[in-house]
């Protein structure tokens, strides 16, 4: 296995709509991997620095969705660091009733201004998208997308323009009534598994950084006190600033060149979830894979029982993982 070295190279992935215990909720894995991000650069998943109106990212971090991380692990791309930072294109989803797009527009204007994220407009749909989402029989976040194509259409535009990066912002249902223990810290994320579909495909379509942001008809700040792994999604009427944040130093993606998978020492999973692209393409590569046992997750996907035990470092707790990192 690879040594840790000073300028290494991290995965710290949380997968979407899983469940997770840690990171499953909003943003609660972030404490963990800005940790990690001290003695290492970082690439994540959105899962885990998203935070409503926060975000965990950082300098030392890098912004993959899912589908290109996959792509990246498999060798396919490689990812270009974004240096000044990239420029952002947002797509409004056209069923988003004005004052909700009022809010979201004033939220685009404040994180220019506050933060000096380069965004350079957006675009409202064609057609409605129509999301739907749901949570199967397991627990697993789930959904569909009815009319994708006319997201990709205005996505098209922006990048016409001159964006490098993609925003999406589609209209959802109030999601309380699919998983009401979610404010307490507790199932799966009901949006997840749909907000994971629909950056898929941009990324895929595009080969540019994607990320989602829902919006919900029903924007009033509730002030019931909720479980803190919950809290940032609720005392705030949109979801944009972790996103722009996350997409503003998210990396290209690029067939040669800039960071590829043959720089990664090391990979950090939940316990339960090792059935990914990300563990099992990466098993006889020589890159430091470690399973959390304080994370898991609705799926039973262990390296026991995927019979990897050999290739694999189960670790109790993630200070215990940075630990072993940092004395080898």
């Amino acid at each position: 296995m690879n040594s840790f070295k000073k300028d290494s190279l991290g995965v710290f992935i949380v997968p979407t709509g899983v469940g997770a215990s840690i990171g499953g909720y909003a943003g609660d894995a972030s404490t963990y991997a800005r940790k990690f991000s001290k003695y290492s650069k970082l690439i994540v998943n959105p899962n885990v620095v998203n935070a409503g109106g926060f975000s965990g990212i950082n300098d030392n971090m890098y912004y993959v969705e899912g589908y290109s991380l996959d792509e990246f692990i498999r060798g396919r791309l490689n990812l270009l660091p974004s240096g000044d930072g990239n420029n952002i294109g947002i797509v409004f989803d056209k069923s988003i009733p004005q004052d909700v797009l009022n809010v979201h527009i004033n939220t685009m204007n404040a994180v220019k201004t506050v933060y000096g994220v380069n965004i350079s407009g957006y675009e409202i749909t064609g057609e409605p998208v129509g999301v739907d989402f749901s949570l199967d029989s397991s627990g697993i976040s789930d959904g569909s997308v009815q009319n994708p194509e006319t997201m990709l259409k205005a996505a098209e535009k922006l990048v016409k323009n001159g964006c490098n990066a993609i925003a999406l912002v589609c209209l959802f249902e109030d999601p309380e009534e699919y998983n009401k223990d979610y404010s307490n810290g507790l199932g799966t994320d009901p949006v997840g598994g749909v907000e994971a579909i629909l950056s898929h495909y941009i990324s895929k379509e595009l080969q540019i950084p994607c990320a989602h942001s829902p919006a919900f008809a029903d924007y009033q700040i509730y002030s019931d006190i909720v479980n803190p792994k919950s809290a940032s999604e609720y005392i705030t009427p949109t979801f944009l600033p972790c996103v722009l944040l996350g997409l503003s130093q998210a990396p290209q993606l690029v067939s040669s060149g800039g960071l590829s998978i043959k720089d990664v020492d090391f990979l950090v999973m939940p316990y339960n979830s090792l059935g990914s692209p990300a563990v099992l393409e990466i098993l006889d590569s020589g890159i430091n894979i470690y399973a959390i046992k304080e994370n898991s997750t609705v799926l039973d996907v262990t390296a026991e029982k995927l019979g990897i035990l050999d290739k694999v470092c189960v670790i109790n707790t993630y200070d215990e993982c940075l630990a072993k990192i940092k004395s080898i």
